[in-house]
């Protein structure tokens, strides 16, 4: 949950990590804060193209009163009299409750407290950057609904989701319940789009983790689509018109390269557009290309419709079973009463399996099975899964099913039946390893060519790693690298082979810290560096504060530097953290969290992780623990003025040595 970090500036409190001010009953009638006060708020939400001053130009901005037409608050200007900034009290309660950013004289983002209590519950985009309204019900600053939305704002939308595998975020986005009941569908269309919007939402995780077409350095460029289409009352039984758009498009730039994802059919609830179906063409790095679209298709509406209308409503009724389903799921603490309702939630998965027209609806379906199973399971919500998932891999295979079908329930199989050995207190660790380890390699040498080929080779090289057999780790990550070399676990098997490399050698690390600094350990020749990969949700990586705190002044004069590279989804708990805590040293933070950038350039896969690096740049020691900094530290320093350690080779235990 998203918290307020607050601090006193004379009687003014700033909650700069959230940009929220929260204050006492005197806070708007209290002296004007000061430029730098006021330009430390930031929009609660990220992507904000708001002016922000260069710092040698902050003390020239001015701050002035905001009064008249029952207002009250501050207007923030530039050295110019342009307008960067307002803070308004707008219901004369004597507390801010609108926190409005402008670009270039224009404003084109607003945090609104509608109930004024302090914290932002609206989210608007204005101006040149857009009409996105959302709206956050439980004041955790994440969106839970938008009240408004354009197509291109969609569109950008699922560029988003798709690079941060935000799975909420593009859920948002889908067609809800209430929304298809208010078009006024016909019964059959209804039905039909009610099963395309349910399996996009079942099977969005699984397509942002597999496709390669979008990445974290993916950007929206523009929005394609011909113009708009009416679907007029009556036609196929509905009783509205409905306005949508067909063959939709996202034009994206990854690096220079131009590509387009096939959104697909937008369509238009009063001021919102809804998606009702998963992009199409991200898993073969295809561009999109025209298609009939969804409504106004010959075939649609010429076949399809007739074909489905036997089998419509026991589809209906059965993707109303698994909705009821999963929000009881969510409700459950008793495992006996959790452990039916998986077992009831895989029953009615299996007939969605069983009643699908074609390979993609079966695909959907499968997976999500398999992953439901999965995840019960290694929750300790569902005992008897890995039995269920074993017989569920041996009748596909007696139905010779397609391949990647059993490749995939198999290996879901494999992680559920580890997860279950691991965690009986009588089993021996090692001997379960060893199984683990023997599982992986006949899976691989079973199906080679799967994506799931790529994870199995990925644990199977971590558990190499953590056993120090650094050589056979570093033989798995290089297969990964070279037989999957387009997906996302190459990058992280590249990055892990980098650090298991990386004594004696350089390594690149920069990015931007979170109050928006740059950082490049390249620039740090003549420090001694120590890189520590963190999270607020990993105890063992907070107990190191202190000890980093300790180092840091105890080891100033002989230029320790520490970065922290912060791994946290959320950069707002993360800034309130470090500012809570007073960590003073530059905190790298990049959206996707252990599946972001930063982990993923340097194969981090369990935090924390500590790295340190000699003043002239290169790795020392890439494993070091807390515990052992200190002998290391007074070691390196014994001699302040002795250089640091020049050729090196890599060892076991990750330090160099003497060449």
């Amino acid at each position: 949950m998203l918290r307020y970090a607050r601090r006193r500036l004379s009687v003014i409190c700033l909650g700069a990590t959230a940009g929220l001010w929260a204050c006492g009953t005197e806070s708007v009638q209290a002296a004007k804060p000061t430029p730098q006060a006021a330009l430390e708020l930031a929009p609660v939400q990220r992507d904000v193209p708001y002016d922000r001053p260069a710092k040698e130009q902050v003390d020239k901005c001015t701050v002035e009163n905001l009064a008249g037409n029952g207002l009250t608050g501050w207007i923030v200007r530039d050295a110019n009299g342009i307008i960067l900034r307002r803070f308004v009290d707008t219901n004369q309660d004597n507390k801010l409750d609108l926190w409005a950013y402008f670009r270039e004289g224009i404003e084109v983002y607003r945090d609104i407290d509608s109930n004024f209590n302090s914290k932002a519950d609206q989210y608007r985009w204005l101006g040149t950057a857009g009409s996105r309204w959302g709206v956050d019900e439980n004041e955790d600053g994440r969106i839970d609904d938008w009240q408004a939305i354009s197509p291109e704002e969609v569109t950008a939308e699922v560029v988003a989701a798709l690079r941060d595998r935000d799975d909420a975020r593009f859920r948002r986005l889908l067609l809800a319940d209430d929304e298809l009941e208010s078009l006024g569908l016909g019964e059959t269309q209804s039905a039909d789009v009610k099963r395309k919007v349910t399996a996009a939402r079942a099977g969005f995780a699984d397509l942002a983790r597999k496709q390669k077409l979008v990445s974290d350095k993916t950007v929206w460029t523009n929005f394609g689509a011909t113009q708009p289409g009416l679907l007029p009352e009556g036609s196929d039984g509905s009783t509205k018109d409905l306005l949508v758009y067909e063959n939709v498009a996202a034009v994206i730039e990854t690096a220079g390269v131009h590509s387009q994802i096939a959104v697909g059919t937008l369509v238009q609830v009063g001021s919102t557009w809804r998606l009702i179906d998963l992009p199409s063409n991200l898993l073969d790095d295809k561009t999109a290309v025209a298609s009939s679209g969804y409504f106004f298709s010959v075939y649609n509406a010429a076949l399809s419709r007739p074909m489905a209308a036997e089998g419509s409503a026991e589809l209906q009724k059965m993707t109303e079973e698994l909705e009821a389903i999963e929000a009881r799921i969510a409700k459950a603490t008793a495992p006996d009463a959790l452990a039916e309702l998986n077992a009831q939630r895989a029953d009615t998965l299996e007939k969605l399996y069983g009643a699908a027209k074609n390979d993609e609806e079966r695909s959907t379906w499968i997976r999500q099975l398999a992953d439901t199973i999965s995840a019960a399971v290694q929750s300790g919500g569902y005992p008897e899964g890995v039995k269920r998932l074993q017989t569920l891999g041996e009748r596909l295979r007696t139905q010779k099913a397609k391949n990647d079908f059993i490749a995939y329930v198999e290996f879901r199989y494999l992680l559920a039946q580890y997860s279950e050995e691991i965690a009986d207190a009588e089993a021996d660790p090692a001997k379960v390893q060893a199984r683990w380890i023997e599982r992986l390699e006949g899976f691989v040498k079973a199906y080679p060519d799967v994506t799931d080929a790529a994870d199995a080779m990925l644990q199977l090289a971590i558990a190499q790693e953590f056993a120090n057999k650094t050589e056979d780790a570093l033989a798995w990550y290089a297969k990964i690298v070279q037989n999957f070399a387009t997906t996302e676990v190459a990058k992280k098997a590249a990055g892990a082979k980098l650090r298991l490399e990386s004594v004696g050698r350089s390594i690149p690390l920069k990015g931007k810290t979170l109050d928006g600094r740059a950082v490049d350990l390249a620039t740090l020749k003549g420090y001694t560096v120590l890189v520590h990969y963190w999270a607020t949700w990993c105890e063992p990586c907070k107990q190191d504060m202190s000890k980093l705190k300790d180092l840091q002044a105890k080891y100033a004069r002989q230029n320790l530097a520490v970065i922290g590279v912060n791994l946290d989804n959320d950069r707002a708990v993360a800034a309130e953290y470090a500012q809570t805590n007073r960590i003073t040293w530059p905190q790298l933070h990049e959206a996707g969290g252990l599946e972001g950038r930063l982990a993923t350039e340097m194969g981090i896969f369990t935090l924390p992780s500590m790295l340190l690096i000699d003043n002239s740049g290169r790795v020392l020691n890439r494993n070091v623990h807390a515990a052992e900094l200190d002998t290391e530290l007074a070691k390196l320093f014994r001699d302040p003025k002795a250089p640091a350690p020049r050729g090196a080779t890599g060892s076991k235990d990750g330090k160099a040595r003497k060449s």
